[in-house]
């Protein structure tokens, strides 16, 4: 069985912790628990008639108190840069937190995570910016952990570019 790591990056409370636990034990939480340090958790998906034991490293959200610490990454073979869509920073901190990761870990597969979308009437991001974003060649999936949509293909996507890169 194929073991890899992936990293939930982003800025404080955009639903990290939220999409491991829809992704791993179909559950959520309306309470906000801030993640410190890091929280792990694992799932077995099968890909491609493949077994893969993903090891889900929560990291806590950079702020303008703290920064992600890169060493975290070391190890990862793709990540998902979580950002809210109800607020427009976050989507900024993860396009600089980008960058920070690939100088640290290299190029690895990730995903750009619209998370919220149950909350869509209240989006701060306007598709001009997304349509932007995908016209780089990135992927950007639109999620929410409230209510499932777009969870359970966010991690399978991301598997999926993993496996294609063994």
């Amino acid at each position: 069985m194929l073991q890899k790591k992936i990293c939930m990056v982003g800025a404080f409370a955009t639903g990290k912790t939220s999409l491991v636990a829809r992704f791993v034990d179909s559950i959520f939480s309306e309470s906000y628990h801030t993640t410190l340090g890091v929280k792990i958790d694992k799932k077995i998906v099968k890909i491609k008639e493949k077994t893969l034991n993903v090891i889900l490293w929560d990291l806590y959200g950079e702020d303008e108190f703290q920064n992600v610490r890169m060493s975290y990454l070391r190890g990862s073979s793709g990540y998902l840069l979580v950002v809210d869509g109800t607020r427009h920073n976050t989507l900024e901190k993860a396009l600089n937190l980008q960058i920070r990761v690939e100088e640290t870990i290299g190029q690895v597969p990730f995903i750009l995570v619209l998370n919220k979308w149950d909350m869509k009437n209240e989006w701060d991001i306007d598709t001009v910016e997304i349509d932007a974003i995908q016209q780089k060649g990135w992927t950007v999936i639109k999620t929410s952990a409230k209510n499932g949509l777009g969870v359970e293909e966010l991690f399978q996507t991301l598997a999926h570019k993993i496996l294609d890169r063994c």
